[in-house]
């Protein structure tokens, strides 16, 4: 599923603790109940999964799951704010709040953090999205109070110096000029999100719009930051070789004593109907066309039936799950139209998804075929039923997936936070594997026949343009990742 990978590259950018993440969570068993032995009104155990869960007296969540094979544990700290909380004008806020909750408190000079960390053997960094920031350390088990220590200070004593923010803006728009601007791809990927989503809080991007940044000022990260950064917005989850009753006091010793804040209601941004195909041509320099398509789709949140997300998750494993799906046999192996073509959906969200392709022609043949072909794939979905064989092959990789994630305490705790932090609870994800298996042909046909229609379709062309401009020598970055 390569527009997987792309995909959550422009809106979920993990660097620095390898790989990118995929859309739900592990275990491949067949029940779906979740049991509870609910011991108090702040604690909850859930022995099923290892999993415990405390609420401090200000509004903290705390979910532990208990991991013991490696004596190391990760600690991440989620906040329910992202891009998608921000309004015109004021895009990117997010972002560089990340960037600059690395620049210091009272306690700890800018710089302090990262030295503190590395000095206890850890790592550590930030990311961004759509709907979430998180923080996060990797360390050997004993030395996560040196993480909660750290966390409080800044959850509520960051500095937000004007001085450092002059500095910080200045890299963040490097950032953008690098990744977006000066990248053909990830600059059409852009301006197709903003046509296809037209109020959705999915809109603009996450890194924010030039203009924005550009007009940014210290105060405005000081209001954002009062505004979402308290711990009744947030949920730390710790994964690894530890004991959830030694968490839970800990996190009340650093966390606790931090009062809780007033919180927006967040209103909700539905995305209007839309009423017609859509098209847009991006011309940039770069060496080959590329297409990208999107149809709106429903998520979790929002699907009429259950089972649709799921059955679209299991179509996108048939059309791009590896060498023996469709997009892989016919058309780049048996017709080769396609230099390389994938597809990409996310289940897993608040609001309205898309459900993309996107691919660069062969030598030989032009966008106009390589759309066609996509096309095509899609026709015969609808008209044809999928075989069990293939259905078991999706299946298969989906088991396979999520036992692999278990591998990395780092991804259980992503996945944990991430579900929690949009609102769908961390739970849904421990049914996702009984969800695939329980997809039939005629839910993928029907999901097919009613979303992949060509009133919901947006389409990006990139024009490239000649190669002409030299290129600029890139900034470093500090601070952490912007992603969905």
């Amino acid at each position: 599923m390569k527009i997987k990978f792309f995909f959550m590259f422009f809106n979920v950018l993990l660097i620095c603790v390898g790989g990118l993440a995929t859309s739900s969570l592990l275990y491949a068993q067949t029940e779906i109940d979740v049991n509870v032995n609910e011991t108090t009104n702040q604690i909850k155990h859930y022995p099923k999964f290892n999993i415990h869960e405390y609420t401090l007296k200000n509004g903290l969540k705390v979910i532990v799951k208990e991991d013991r094979r490696a004596p190391v544990a990760v600690s991440q700290i989620w906040y329910k704010v992202g891009s998608a909380n921000e309004v015109n004008g004021d895009t990117g806020l997010s972002h560089v709040l990340e960037h600059m909750m690395f620049k210091g408190t009272s306690t700890y000079p800018s710089g302090e953090f990262s030295k503190i960390i590395a000095a206890n053997g850890g790592r550590e960094n930030a990311f961004t999205g759509r709907d979430y920031t998180a923080y996060f350390q990797l360390l050997e088990k004993s030395r996560l109070n040196v993480s909660f220590e750290l966390e409080a200070d800044r959850m509520r004593g960051s500095l937000l110096d004007a001085k450092e923010f002059a500095k910080e803006i200045r890299v963040v728009m490097e950032e953008r000029r690098m990744r977006t601007d000066d990248n053909p791809q990830a600059l059409m990927y852009e301006q197709f999100s903003a046509v296809a989503y037209l109020n959705s809080p999915y809109h603009a991007p996450v890194i924010g719009w030039m203009n924005d940044l550009e007009h940014m000022q210290a105060e405005d990260l000081r209001v954002w930051y009062d505004r979402w950064y308290q711990p009744n917005n947030a949920t730390l989850v710790v994964v690894g070789d530890v004991d959830h009753q030694d968490i839970f006091k800990e996190a009340d010793k650093y966390f606790g004593v931090i009062d809780a804040g007033p919180v927006p209601v967040v209103k909700p941004r539905k995305e209007i109907v839309q009423k017609g195909e859509r098209r847009i041509v991006v011309k940039a320099p770069a060496q080959v066309p590329y297409l990208l398509m999107g149809y709106k789709f429903p998520s979790v949140s929002d699907a009429e039936q259950a089972w649709e997300p799921y059955a679209a998750e299991v179509l996108l494993g048939i059309l791009d799950g590896g060498a023996s799906a469709r997009f892989a046999k016919h058309i780049i192996r048996e017709d080769q139209v396609a230099a390389r073509v994938g597809a990409g959906y996310d289940s897993y969200t608040p609001h309205q998804e898309l459900f993309l392709f996107d691919g660069t022609p062969a030598p030989g043949h032009d966008i106009k075929q390589l759309e066609e072909a996509i096309k095509g794939q899609i026709d015969k979905i609808k008209t044809e039923l999928v075989t069990e064989k293939e259905l078991d092959r999706v299946k298969a990789q989906v088991v396979a997936s999520k036992v692999y994630e278990r591998d990395s305490i780092f991804y259980q705790a992503m996945q944990i936070g991430r579900l929690e932090t949009i609102g769908l609870g961390w739970q849904l994800g421990e049914t996702y594997v009984h969800h695939i298996n329980s997809v039939t042909p005629e839910q993928v046909q029907a999901v097919a026949r009613k979303y992949f229609t060509g009133d919901t379709l947006t389409v990006a062309v990139l024009a490239p343009q000649p190669m002409n401009q030299p290129q600029r020598a890139g900034a470093a970055t500090a601070g952490g990742r912007h992603g969905r």
